[in-house]
């Protein structure tokens, strides 16, 4: 069954003559994770708010961040917490999906979190938490700020750079030895040492 229930079984809520349905799953993704009344509430409002025509992907999650906004749920995550970014629909986090990040602020709907690569506000849907323990969360933290110091170095290689998006898109709260050495010589070339 789709994500908004069967023609047949929705005929009662829209009259007929009138149903736009969508035309792919990128546009009923977003209203996956609501109840089925929820769903057609926001087909509808999307409908109506792109002018009575199939409406985009954006505009489905849109409404649905609405919805949401509504509900009230509080945020979750916590500074200084460890996730793993979710890319789905967000174009800028593209190439981003499975990079851990940090969060630095936690807003009623929204996190900032610091990558390898600089800062990203996104919603809590695009995060997931990696329950890392509080002292791997330093780690991790220690591990971005010395990454981050590197960045700023606008002399450093592309064979550094690389080094540098590597390490700061690992799947786990710590160095391989080999891993550490790597940074240690990349901050060394960068003159970065304390």
């Amino acid at each position: 069954m789709s994500p908004i229930g069967t023609q047949t079984e929705n005929e009662e809520m829209c009259p007929i003559g009138t149903q736009i349905l969508p035309t792919s799953e990128r546009q009923v993704r977003p209203i996956t994770k609501l109840e089925p009344q929820q769903q057609w509430e926001v087909w509808q409002t999307a409908v109506e708010e792109a002018g009575g025509k199939v409406p985009s992907a954006r505009v489905v999650g849109d409404v649905v961040q609405r919805i949401m906004e509504r509900t009230k749920a509080p945020n979750p995550y916590r500074v200084g917490e460890v996730c793993q970014i979710i890319a789905k629909d967000n174009p800028d986090l593209r190439g981003k999906g499975g990079c851990w990040g940090i969060v630095n602020h936690v807003g009623e709907f929204s996190c900032t979190v610091t990558m390898w690569d600089g800062q990203y506000t996104v919603r809590i849907d695009h995060l997931k938490p990696l329950n890392y323990l509080e002292s791997e969360c330093r780690q991790m933290q220690l591990i971005s700020d010395r990454i981050s110091r590197l960045r700023e170095n606008e002399s450093l290689e592309e064979a550094a750079r690389a080094v540098l998006k590597h390490l700061g898109e690992l799947k786990r709260p710590y160095l391989t030895v080999v891993e550490e050495k790597l940074l240690s010589l990349v901050e060394e070339e960068g003159g970065v040492i304390d």
